[in-house]
């Protein structure tokens, strides 16, 4: 299969992009490096430099023959989409429909698109599965929701046929060390215990620390890279086998509090990890962990890197690597 990696360049991009190699598909990648790396990029791949902004460039790159589309060229940071909505509304949504534009233009029939755990805003159950209500309490979840729903439209009238992956936290690096581009400007909790760690930050902000959860801090099911990356792998083979489109959550199924994150890093890293507690962040849920059975089921597929020790330590090997 030949599979264009839309933002693939990124962080997860990256180990999305090795995955297919290894079992054997040709990749390009498409990206505008403005987060991701150059030295990300396999050099197996082939790179295309464009944005998903410039309809004439995407156009262009997917009318060279590919089989499927893997759309990972979003913004996600779910606090800055808070005060900064037009940036999301423009790169996340216009941008995914010029991609399906494209897409449908020159016959890509499957798409894979990477979402969000974000769709389903406040958990009314946990674990949360693919049931479960859809009420995005940021805007970037809305902008992720609002994709999903465009794609059934295009798979609809287009014949678009497409895999939407709802990741809860990723996190962690190759287990092999074959990836090494840290990402710039990370908001994710793990990189930034890994810059406080590595002394480029002082402290770590923790946003609350009044849930109602075993510590007071903030729960997130943590789902290991290279686990996503394989599901990648696995779903867009089975969307073009099947012809069939899918929704289906990615996570490790368990939850892990803000502070067992802090904990565990401070025990691999040697670092004292100072920490600041200040206010929530709007759009915060308490708790989130996920149902994965949907993709066990459809996919054959289950987190096998996940535990906090294999997240943190593969995140801490390139970090210290990086900065010498």
């Amino acid at each position: 299969m030949r599979v264009l990696l839309v933002g693939g360049a990124g962080y997860i991009g990256s180990h999305v992009s090795m995955a297919f190699l290894e079992k054997g598909h040709q990749v390009g990648v498409f990206d505008n490096l403005s987060s991701g790396l150059r030295t990300n990029i396999h050099k197996d791949a082939q790179f295309f430099e464009g944005d998903v902004l410039d309809q004439q460039r995407l156009s262009a790159v997917c009318a060279e023959g590919w089989d499927a589309v893997v759309h990972l060229a979003a913004f996600k940071a779910a606090g800055e989409s808070m005060v900064s909505p037009e940036k999301y509304s423009i790169n996340n949504i216009s941008g995914s429909l010029n991609l399906m534009i494209a897409a449908a233009q020159h016959d890509i029939q499957t798409f894979v698109l990477s979402s969000s755990a974000a769709v389903y805003g406040e958990p009314e159950y946990l674990p949360v599965d693919e049931a479960h209500p859809t009420k995005p309490s940021n805007y970037y979840g809305f902008t992720k929701l609002d994709i999903e729903r465009n794609l059934g439209w295009y798979d609809q009238l287009r014949g678009l046929k497409y895999a939407s992956l709802r990741y809860f936290n990723a996190a962690g690096y190759d287990p092999e060390g074959r990836v090494t581009g840290i990402e710039k400007n990370p908001a994710n909790l793990i990189p930034v215990v890994m810059e406080v760690a590595i002394g480029e930050r002082e402290e770590l902000l923790v946003f609350g620390d009044d849930y109602d959860t075993k510590d007071g801090t903030g729960v997130r099911d943590y789902i290991h890279v290279t686990d996503l990356a394989e599901a990648h792998v696995k779903a867009a083979e089975q969307v073009a086998a099947s012809r069939n489109s899918m929704v289906v959550n990615l996570g490790s199924e368990a939850g892990l509090s803000v502070l067992e994150i802090v904990e565990s890093a401070r025990r691999i890293t040697g670092s004292k990890i100072p920490l600041n507690i200040v206010e929530r962040r709007a759009g915060d849920p308490a708790k989130l962990i996920a149902s994965a059975k949907l993709a066990s089921e459809l996919l054959n597929w289950k987190a096998r890197y996940s535990s906090a020790e294999e997240i943190i330590e593969t995140t801490w090997r390139v970090y210290k690597k990086a900065h010498g």
